[in-house]
């Protein structure tokens, strides 16, 4: 039997929730036992549910290039495996050994999009917070990255910005549908967010936002493409760059927080702008009781965080091995530690 009050006390995941909404929550779960030397999650495999550990015993152990590996974390009862999962797909990021008699709650990402899709207040919250988590994981791995010196890196007076916004040039309502971003929208889903939104055009260098400047609003990328990077210590640093259908500006609305990085056109480029309020009536579910399109939005808005945590998984990898070809094994070291442990959440003692 499932004890929900020790659930509820040592799970971070479900703080709040009463003994009915979890109950609810974990409807949809199911009971796996482990026996001590068997992988609850095996590195490198697709990710497609969450673990919840009710009891026993297991460790995080990140695979070595040229073989061995080291324990990463020690992970017992209310730790979290794998919470990202229950978002959209995604691949493990490490070996979790159980080392003794382990038992676990499995959560399916189907199984709880249905409870989404339900529109259940308790789950909503649940979400909220996965994604909060998933927008802490990007600030500081990107952090990680800024940290290190790259040679990509442009002095600032080779940088030029301009900030001209333009009419759009282009029949772009028709296009709309098309893009990754919106493909699952209905006519009427596009209609409903277009009469919350602009779309205009910038030319090449056009800067949307600066770091350090308040979060004011969403952007989809229509067509052109948005440099994401960072200034600093007098260089000029590219973290990203998002084509056609990606989103842009989600992270500083989420979190209520300044932008870490600054977006500017890499060449012409279209956009649809969602300010602030319509943005949140989008991610909170609140519009006369839910925006159209609301759900899909959300999960668009996951897919991108993902994406963008995938695009700096890849460069700390690469990080990590211009380090150790270089000896620093140390700093090798530090970068896989950040890389691993986006794999657990460790539950209240």
């Amino acid at each position: 039997m499932i004890d929900l009050a020790e659930i509820l006390r040592r799970v971070p995941l479900f703080a709040g929730l009463d003994a009915d909404d979890l109950r609810y929550v974990l409807s949809v779960a199911r009971q796996i036992s482990y026996a001590p030397g068997v992988l609850l999650v095996r590195q490198g495999q697709p990710a497609d549910s969450a673990l919840i550990m009710e009891r026993g015993h297991a460790q995080v152990v990140n695979a070595l290039p040229g073989g061995g590996e080291t324990v990463v974390a020690d992970v017992g009862p209310g730790s979290v495996l794998g919470e990202t999962a229950l978002l959209d797909s995604g691949v493990r990021m490490a070996n979790v050994v159980a080392r003794a008699p382990t038992a676990c709650l499995s959560m399916e990402r189907d199984a709880f999009r249905m409870l989404i899709a339900q529109g259940n207040q308790a789950v909503l919250a649940i979400n909220h917070r996965i994604t909060l988590t998933l927008c802490q994981r990007l600030r500081e791995l990107n952090g990680k990255i800024l940290a290190v010196s790259a040679p990509e890196n442009l002095p600032l007076a080779a940088v030029r910005h301009t900030h001209e916004r333009r009419a759009c040039d282009f029949d772009y309502r028709a296009f709309l549908g098309v893009l990754p971003a919106l493909h699952h929208f209905s006519p009427e889903d596009i209609d409903e967010l277009l009469s919350a939104a602009q779309v205009f055009d910038v030319p090449r260098g056009a800067r949307l936002f600066e770091a350090g400047t308040p979060s004011e609003a969403c952007y989809v990328v229509v067509r052109g493409a948005l440099e994401i990077s960072r200034d600093q210590n007098g260089a000029h640093r590219r973290i990203g760059i998002l084509g056609p259908g990606r989103l842009c500006g989600v992270l500083g609305l989420i979190e209520g927080q300044r932008h870490s990085m600054s977006a500017t056109a890499r060449e012409h480029a279209t956009l649809l702008e969602l300010p602030r309020a319509a943005f949140m009536r989008y991610y909170k579910n609140e519009y006369s009781g839910g925006a159209r399109g609301a759900l899909k939005f959300q999960r668009v808005i996951n897919q991108e965080l993902l994406q963008s945590l995938s695009r700096t998984n890849n460069h700390l990898t690469s990080l990590i091995s211009q380090a150790r070809i270089r000896n620093h094994v140390q700093h090798a070291d530090d970068l896989q530690l950040a890389l691993v442990e986006q794999e657990c959440r460790t539950g209240v003692r």
